[in-house]
């Protein structure tokens, strides 16, 4: 059998097996293997044809092509790292709270608009743009994602990129940072299997490149064993007093610690904290996503045993907008809201400047820049079945925002448990759920209480536990919630040490366009003189540094209206990236424009509607000028600020005022990327630009 026909073949099966899948969500409650195995089939098809195409027939990637990693070594910035190494790394500085968090929000729609998102957007969205970025960025030596644009549009674009990501990267880790912390801050477990990782991330860092240089293998073998052995240990961590007592920290405390620990990852050599650490941390990330898969299809497929069945509909009456989770209609916000489980701009960060600079082979970009967001997809997927598993009241009760009188901590009142069941249930009958069912989960899980659960972590680590607890008995019911608990905090915390990273060298490509502005010689190339490393990664935790302590100081200000846009931000990075990558690619592959110009109109038109309507919706809980709107008529009833309904309305007229006034300032970097690019291609199509890569 020739390889046409094994081709011919494996499509007719892999289509048979998706036809099969498929034909199970026309029922109303069906097993959730069946969504398993359409997105496995899916990936399948991208992975195998549509990567080739790109990788073969568009880029023609050539192992003979020197990398950058090699021609500009310096083993701090610029050293190779084996495929599957770099692939671990890739995926660790990519994979942070968006495919977890995102998707379980996005169940308030139905399961379908989310999976068929998380799916079909990133085999045709997200991974297109995480590839072709790495290529670009690897052919021009590493150039970030700014660089490139001042190279490839203008140098106006170029500098205004630059404070755009900039901005929006500093608003994205300081939103994320303070998910960790209050992720971690009741987890003396969780904190102490983070803390363990850098020693081990020390040590495996030295191994593989001092002690045992090119046995990458034996390094991260050793380091997957002691992350998990410090894992398994730290379940025990709680029941004893001392070790206890040293890793309970408050947030405060916990907020200090992770902005060193982000001082760290920047300024020290790659090979030393930031690539060990975040390898070893991609196999516990992958190793529990498999683990969730098994669970899936064991309990699912073995009679006898607890099979996840699809709750949620298909669709519920929550697209038109009236959903008390996510604000606002499917299109746009369910597209927004469910970020890098399809599309993250994010990640155009780490695939410019950061992910090329450590590139052996160009074949291997491929692996790292299309299978990487084809995994993070795979987990969103995971946790988009963890949530429509769940039974659709106890999902809804969970995310519902706090009513009156709901308590600060603590169990809340009979009354109040009473209140919001009725609120939840009165959303039709698929939502009914009632005290008594509450009560019990908490129980089950070993918490006070479990409404108001907001954010979406809790009512995904419920359903991670219902999962895995199907395999090993209800017994452990408890023990895999916290460690899912955990485990959402270790996904977060390796884009904070990769994002870091990306800030640093912003700040040193902005030393140098400022350089140049005042009239110093330059030489042209990447390594210009640049302020010492310890200032430039000083400067890069200092401003996500200040966003957490303000949300730690005050919880209920101003970091809330960053934390509502934080969806929006990134997929603004999309947008700014797929330009680049349609520029690049009208004047180099003008026949395969469609690969990335298709993809920048869809982000485009979703993020920018999305944009607009977080500004100028007259719906409160939507756009801004409807929130302001609602809030002036509480404040203009005489003595409304004594009261505590006057307090709650000044405080979302000042978010409201801080959310209208950053989006605008992103909107207005971004339209202005766009017009720039927009003559730029005006100029290419009216000059016929001859096709192949020019740069080596």
């Amino acid at each position: 059998m020739n390889k046409n026909q094994r081709a011919f073949v494996s499509l007719a099966l892999v289509g048979g097996i998706l036809a099969w899948a498929i034909s199970q969500f026309t029922h109303e409650r069906f097993n959730a293997v069946s969504m398993l195995v359409a997105a496995v089939c899916v990936y399948y098809f991208g992975a195998k044809f549509y990567s080739g195409f790109i990788a073969n027939s568009v880029f023609q990637l050539d192992d003979a092509r020197a990398t950058p990693a090699h021609r500009l070594r310096d083993n701090r910035d610029y050293m190779p790292f084996r495929r599957w190494t770099l692939f671990g790394m890739h995926f660790a500085w990519i994979a942070g709270p968006g495919p977890l968090l995102g998707p379980t929000l996005a169940a308030q729609f139905g399961y379908l608009p989310g999976f068929l998102w998380i799916v079909l957007g990133s085999v045709l969205i997200g991974c297109v743009q995480d590839f072709t970025i790495l290529v670009f960025s690897t052919r021009r030596d590493g150039m970030s994602l700014a660089r490139m644009i001042k190279s490839e549009i203008s140098p106006v674009a170029g500098f205004i990129a630059s404070l755009a990501v900039l901005f929006i990267l500093e608003i994205l880790l300081g939103v994320l940072a303070l998910f960790v912390v209050q992720a971690l801050k009741n987890s003396s477990w969780g904190a102490f299997t983070i803390f363990s990782s850098i020693p081990i991330a020390f040590f495996v860092g030295w191994w593989m490149t001092k002690f045992r240089p090119g046995h990458e293998g034996q390094a991260t073998a050793l380091g997957v064993f002691l992350l998990i052995l410090a894992t398994a240990v730290g379940h025990w961590v709680p029941e004893i007093p001392l070790l206890k007592s040293i890793f309970t920290r408050s947030q405060e405390e916990l907020g200090v610690l992770i902005v060193l620990y982000g001082f760290m990852a920047a300024a020290l050599p790659a090979w030393l904290l930031l690539a060990p650490r975040d390898n070893i941390s991609t196999y516990l990330k992958i190793g529990t996503v498999l683990l969730l898969a098994v669970g899936i299809v064991t309990t699912g497929l073995i009679p006898g045993l607890h099979a996840p069945i699809v709750q949620m509909p298909a669709m519920t009456k929550f697209v038109d907008g009236s959903g008390p989770i996510v604000a606002g209609g499917l299109f746009p916000f369910c597209f927004i809201v469910i970020a890098c489980g399809a599309i993250s701009g994010f990640h155009s960060l780490i695939s410019s400047g950061t992910t090329p600079r450590f590139v052996d082979k160009e074949s291997d970009m491929r692996v790292v820049g299309y299978g990487a967001m084809l995994t993070e997809s795979f987990v969103g997927v995971m946790a988009l079945i963890a949530a429509v598993t769940l039974a659709p009241g106890i999902y809804l009760a969970m995310n519902h925002p706090p009513l009156p009188g709901a308590p600060i901590k603590g169990a809340p009142s009979a009354a109040y448990a009473q209140k919001l069941t009725a609120k939840v249930s009165g959303y039709g009958e698929i939502f009914r759920v009632t005290p008594a069912e509450m009560s019990t989960l908490a129980k089950d899980v070993q918490e006070e209480s479990l409404y108001n659960r907001t954010g979406g972590g809790p009512s995904l680590a419920v359903g991670m536990a219902h999962i895995f607890s199907g395999i090993g008995g209800s017994g452990l019911f408890a023990f895999w919630y916290h460690f899912a608990i955990m485990f959402e905090a270790v996904f977060i915390l390796t884009v904070l040490d990769s994002g870091t990273r990306v800030i640093r060298f912003v700040i040193q490509e902005l030393h140098q366009d400022l350089r140049q502005l005042r009239g110093s010689p330059t030489d042209g190339q990447i390594a210009l003189k640049i302020p010492p490393v310890w200032i430039t990664s000083g400067l890069a935790v200092l401003g996500w540094g200040l966003i957490l302590s303000w949300g730690l100081m005050d919880p209920n200000g101003g970091t809330r209206a960053l934390i509502k846009m934080f969806g929006t931000a990134n997929q603004l990075l999309a947008v700014i990236a797929l330009t680049l990558a349609s520029i690049i690619m009208l004047k180099r592959y003008r026949k395969y424009l469609w690969v990335t110009a298709i993809p920048m109109l869809c982000v485009a038109t979703t993020t920018l509607t999305a944009t607009i309507l977080t500004i100028f919706s007259p719906v409160a809980n939507v756009g801004t000028v409807g929130a302001m709107a609602a809030a002036n008529k509480i404040l203009s009833a005489p003595g409304a600020l004594a009261t505590v309904a006057g307090k709650t309305a000044a405080a979302s007229l000042h978010n409201a005022w801080i959310t209208a006034g950053m989006t605008g300032i992103l909107l207005i970097f971004v339209v202005t990327v766009l017009i720039v690019s927009a003559k730029e291609a005006v100029a290419l199509l009216r000059n016929r630009t001859p096709e192949g890569e020019l740069n080596g």
